[in-house]
């Protein structure tokens, strides 16, 4: 809620767009629940809601709920590189052949050429092996453990991309085995003391091999493999596959806590954050026009001028997150539990967004100045 000194009225035409889009995404598109969660410096932290958490139950959706935060987790890596590098102990113009001798080795595919900004940024030329698995029928490996090695293994049988930047979790695996054999330790624990910790994360865990979510969260529903049409209920995933790259558990809360911390500087030094922002124009096939890539973030233009900057992430069993920080330092962290099935109902979901920090379409107190 606002606090005292909270100009009169500050975020009531945001509370009012925020739940109108919503509701556009429930009653519209038919996704089971949506949730949000705003952030901003003088009005406080609110949240909104729509739909159902659970579609046996018919419980209300929740924006305190916990859920798999999927891609979200790939800037949580990087922000660990770039802290190691920050530290001097990691280059990112260096090749991947410094920190991984013979990684990324044949099918046209070589570490040596490869750097480490070029990961982060998705530059590298690597193909992503995510494809490759979703190509397989669900049953085969939802419940299955999977190894980095293993799955940047199945990445170097893939045919190169087509295209400069190709958007690509294998980069995050190979990221995360840097920062590995770096720090002597694995990304998680890397993650944990680095990011978690100092930040008082508490909805926030690596679940390893755990297929259920702990504590309160909403379900998550995809397509029925069998083809049926109906959505199916896909809680229950392993997630390895999704490892440095993909396999959070977070809540909007601290999704928001994060992106603030990151840029706030409580984590990384002004000059190291500016690296991270760096662009480069993202394919649109792979994200939405306007969009670039960073270092483990995305910008992306709002419809009132100015950027917002975050990530969001997508898991098969229909978990589906973004974090996004805009001007004048308000954020907003979105939950969904079913993953929209058509490019309105996606442009619908990014328009959460632009309804979180552009709720008229006059200059308002959250859109950045101009000279």
């Amino acid at each position: 809620m606002p606090g005292p000194s909270a100009p009169a009225g500050c975020d009531a035409a945001a509370r009012g767009a925020l739940t109108a889009s919503l509701d556009t995404l429930v009653t519209r598109h038919g996704i089971a629940g949506a949730a949000a969660e705003v952030a901003d410096p003088e009005c406080g932290r609110w949240k909104a809601a729509r739909g159902v958490a659970d579609r046996d139950t018919g419980r209300p959706m929740n924006a305190d709920d916990r859920l798999r935060i999927g891609s979200v987790t790939k800037t949580f890596t990087v922000t660990v590189v770039v802290q190691l590098a920050a530290e001097g102990r990691i280059e990112l113009d260096a090749p991947v052949e410094r920190y991984l001798p013979r990684l990324i080795r044949g099918n046209g595919y070589d570490g040596r050429k490869i750097t480490v900004r070029q990961l982060l940024q998705h530059t590298s030329g690597l193909p992503d092996y995510v494809e490759a698995i979703a190509d397989k029928p669900v049953n085969d490996w939802r419940y299955r453990h999977f190894e980095p090695r293993e799955l940047i293994a199945t990445a170097l049988t893939m045919e190169r991309p087509a295209k400069k930047w190709h958007y690509a979790t294998t980069n995050t695996l190979v990221a995360g085995l840097i920062v590995e054999k770096v720090s002597g330790h694995g990304i998680e624990a890397e993650v944990s003391r680095r990011i978690l910790g100092p930040l008082g994360l508490r909805d926030t865990y690596w679940p390893g091999d755990a297929t259920r979510v702990r504590g309160a969260h909403s379900r998550s529903y995809f397509p029925d493999p069998g083809g049926s049409g109906r959505q199916v209920d896909g809680t229950e995933w392993n997630v390895t596959f999704g490892g440095a790259g993909g396999a959070l558990v977070s809540s909007p809360a601290d999704v928001n806590r994060f992106y603030q911390g990151l840029f706030g500087g409580k984590l990384v030094p002004a000059r190291w954050l500016a690296e991270m922002k760096r662009t480069v124009p993202a394919d649109p096939d792979r994200l939405w026009p306007g969009a670039r890539y960073g270092l483990g973030l995305v910008s992306s233009p709002l419809k009132c001028g100015g950027t917002w900057w975050g990530h969001g992430g997508t898991v098969p069993g229909g978990h589906r997150a973004l974090g996004a920080s805009g001007p004048g330092g308000r954020s907003i962290a979105i939950a969904l539990n079913q993953v929209p099935g058509t490019d309105k109902a996606e442009a619908d979901f990014r328009a959460v967004v632009d309804g979180a920090f552009c709720p008229t379409n006059r200059t308002h107190p959250f859109q950045e100045k101009t000279a």
